[in-house]
C-alpha cells in the first residue's frame, strides 16, 4: 500500500531512532514518529512521505508502552532539550547502549565488542550545572524566557527546567522582574534591536557557588546596581557579570566579559581537583557523572607513576589534572588561549606541578613536539569535539606509538570512524564503556581503551609507514577541500537509469538516512562516488560541466562512512 502526506496510520512502535523517535511499520512502510515510545500502539499522521518510509506526527496513543512514563516537565514534548523524558530511565540506558553498539558495528565494522555496562545516574534530574536561557517576547508582548522548541528559535516558556538547578527559577524571576520594572527590552533576532539576549547561570555542585551572566546587545545594563542587590539575596551568589555580544548570529557568548559584582569566576570540584570556572570556560555540565567518566578514563590509562601522558583537546585541564595524580608527567593541548590560562591556574591552585600546557591545534602541536623536539607519549588521551579527531592527529598518534590510547567521545558515530582507522593500523579495541552524562536526552558519552597489537611490525617498518600514509589519505577530511579550488556540480542522478541495486533506495532516501543518523548533508555527487567505490553501477551522467578538466570535489571520509552505512542499511552492499 502506498502512503501519502496527511494519511492516518496505526502503528506498533518496535524500535527507536538515534534521535529518540519511535519507529513503526504499516504494510512494510516505515514511519518515524516523534514522542512515540517502543511498545506503544499509536495513530500517526503522515507529514512527509518517501518511497519506503515517512515521518509522522503522533495523534493518539491507543495502547501505552510499559516503558512509557509521565514526563516530569510539562513542557517536555514542546521543548527541544529533552527527547526521552517519556521513556523510563532504565529503558533510556538500554537505548543508549544500543545506539553506541550500533555505531561501532555499522560504521566501525567491529564485532564481538568488549562493552562494559553503561554507567547511569542514581538521580537523573537536576544535574546540569549550567543553563543558557534565551529571552524574548510571546505573542502577547510579555517578556518570556525558557528554551527553544526543537529545530526552531521559538521560545517555550519555562523558568524551572527539570534538568537544571532549583536556583535557576529564582534568578530568572528576578531578572525578568527587573526588565519589566525598568522597561528593558529583550533582544529581537529579526530586527537586531533590544538589549538582553540570554541569561546564563552556572552553579558549583560541590561548593554551592552561583554565577549569573547576562548576555547583552550593548555595553551596560540600566539600573544594574538594583539588579545586583536583588540577585545577591540568593544564597551562594558569587559572581555577576555582563557579556557583550552585538553580533547578529546564533552564537550565544561574545568575547568580552565585565564583572559587575563579586569574583570573575566560581569554583567547583571533580573528585579531589578544584577548578576555577569563568563565564567563557568550558566545564562539563554534569560534574557527578564527569567524575565517573574521568575515573573510567583513568582506569583505562592504567597509570603507575612512570608514564608520560598527552591530553589532547584538554580544555581547562579537567582530564589533565585528573591524570596528573597518577602519571609522571602530563602535557595538555587546547586551541583556546583563555582555556589554557584557566588550565595553568587550575594546576596552581591544586599544587600540581607535573603538567605542561600548549596553546594550539592538537593536530599541529603534537606533530611539532614529536618530530622537532622528540617528545613521546606512553599514553595518549583524546577528548575531541563532535567532529572527532583530525586526520593529521591520528597519523601522528600512529607514528608516536603510545602503549595505550584512551578515547573519550561525545559522538559515537565519529568515534567509530576514528577507531576503525587506528585499529587498521596497529591498535586493538580492548574496552568500551558508555557513560550517561545527559539523562532524558539522546546523547551518550563513551570511553574507549586501545592498546598496541603484540605484533607491531606493520606500524614500525618502512612498508608499514607507507600503509599508514595510504590509509590516512583515505581519511582526507574537509580540510583537503578548498572552496576556491573546486567547482560544485549539481548532478541530477535520480533521473538516470537505475540498476537493480539502486532500486532499493533512491538518492533522496540515502540523503535522508545520512542526515537523520549522522547529522550530515551529502550531495548526489558524493553518493555516486561512494556507490562506484562499492562496486554499484551508476548510470551515465548527462549533466556534465561545461568546462574542461573541472576540479570535482571528492567525498570527505566522514561522509563516505555515513553513506556506506546507509548503503548497508538499504541492503545495497
Amino acid at each position: 500500500m502506498e502512503y501519502r502526506k496527511n494519511d492516518i496510520v496505526t502503528l506498533e512502535i518496535v524500535d527507536c531512532g538515534t534521535d529518540g523517535e519511535g519507529i513503526g511499520k504499516a504494510d512494510g512502510f516505515t514511519v518515524f514518529v516523534k514522542d512515540a515510545v517502543i511498545g506503544d500502539t499509536v495513530t500517526a499522521k503522515i507529514m512527509k512521505a518517501k518511497k519506503n518510509y515517512g515521518y509522522g506526527r503522533l495523534m493518539e496513543i491507543l495502547n501505552a508502552s510499559p516503558y512509557r512514563v509521565e514526563p516530569v516537565c510539562p513542557s517536555a514534548r514542546q521543548c527541544g532539550g529533552c527527547q526521552l523524558q517519556a521513556v523510563s530511565y532504565e529503558e533510556q540506558k538500554v537505548f543508549k547502549e544500543k545506539k553506541l553498539r550500533g555505531h561501532l558495528e555499522r560504521i566501525g565494522g567491529f564485532t564481538n565488542l568488549p562493552m562494559e555496562p553503561l554507567i547511569g545516574m542514581d538521580e537523573p534530574y537536576h544535574y546540569r550545572n549550567k543553563a543558557q536561557f534565551p529571552v524574548g517576547r510571546n505573542k502577547e508582548g510579555k517578556i518570556v524566557t525558557g528554551f527553544y522548541a526543537g529545530r526552531t528559535h521559538a521560545i517555550i516558556e519555562n523558568r524551572d527546567c527539570a534538568l537544571g538547578i532549583p536556583e535557576n527559577k529564582d534568578v530568572l524571576d528576578r531578572v525578568i522582574a527587573h526588565m519589566e520594572k525598568y522597561n528593558i527590552a529583550p533582544y529581537d533576532e529579526v530586527t537586531g534591536k533590544g538589549l538582553v539576549r540570554h541569561i546564563f547561570v552556572r552553579y558549583g555542585f560541590f561548593t554551592g557557588e552561583l554565577m549569573v551572566c547576562l548576555i547583552i546587545n550593548g555595553q551596560d545594563l540600566p539600573h544594574q546596581r538594583e539588579l545586583v542587590e536583588k540577585l545577591c539575596e540568593i544564597p551562594g551568589m558569587t559572581s555577576i557579570s555582563l557579556n557583550m555580544n552585538k553580533k547578529r548570529s546564533n552564537v550565544i557568548l561574545g568575547d568580552k566579559v565585565k564583572t559587575i559584582w563579586g569574583k570573575e569566576y566560581i569554583t567547583d570540584k571533580i573528585g579531589d581537583i578544584s577548578y576555577e570556572i569563568s563565564p567563557l570556560s568550558f566545564f562539563q555540565v554534569n560534574p557527578k557523572q564527569t567524575w565517573k567518566l574521568y575515573s573510567k578514563a583513568l582506569e583505562y590509562a592504567d597509570l603507575h607513576g612512570e608514564e608520560t601522558v598527552w591530553d589532547l583537546y584538554c580544555g581547562i585541564g579537567t582530564i589533565s589534572l585528573f591524570l596528573a595524580q597518577k602519571a609522571k608527567f602530563v602535557r595538555g593541548v587546547e586551541i583556546v588561549p583563555a582555556a589554557i590560562e584557566d588550565a595553568k591556574r587550575n594546576a596552581q591552585i591544586n599544587h600540581i606541578e607535573n603538567v605542561e600546557f600548549f596553546v594550539g591545534k592538537a593536530e599541529e602541536v603534537l606533530p611539532r613536539e614529536y618530530e622537532k623536539n622528540g617528545v613521546y607519549a606512553d599514553v595518549i588521551v583524546v577528548d575531541p569535539p563532535r567532529k572527532g579527531c583530525d586526520e593529521m592527529l591520528l597519523k601522528t598518534i600512529l607514528k608516536m606509538q603510545p602503549k595505550r590510547v584512551v578515547y573519550v567521545s561525545c559522538d559515537s558515530a565519529t568515534l567509530a570512524r576514528d577507531l576503525r582507522f587506528l585499529c587498521d593500523n596497529g591498535y586493538e579495541l580492548k574496552k568500551v564503556c558508555g557513560v550517561d552524562q545527559f539523562p532524558q536526552t539522546v546523547h551518550v558519552e563513551t570511553v574507549v581503551l586501545l592498546s598496541q597489537h603484540r605484533d607491531k611490525s606493520t606500524c614500525l617498518d618502512e612498508r608499514g609507514s607507507r600503509q599508514i600514509e595510504m590509509q590516512a589519505s583515505r581519511l582526507a577530511s574537509l580540510l583537503a577541500q578548498k572552496p576556491d579550488d573546486t567547482i560544485e556540480i549539481d548532478l541530477d542522478l535520480d533521473e538516470l537509469d537505475a540498476t537493480s541495486a539502486e532500486t532499493k533506495a533512491t538518492y533522496q532516501e540515502i540523503k535522508d538516512y545520512v542526515l537523520k543518523e549522522f547529522g550530515l548533508k551529502v550531495s548526489n555527487l558524493y553518493i555516486s562516488q561512494i556507490k562506484r567505490k562499492c562496486g554499484i553501477e551508476v548510470g551515465e551522467n548527462y549533466n556534465l560541466p561545461k568546462t574542461e578538466n573541472p576540479k570535482v570535489p571528492q567525498c570527505p571520509k566522514e561522509k563516505e562512512d555515513a553513506i556506506k552505512a546507509a548503503l548497508k542499511y538499504f541492503a545495497m552492499i
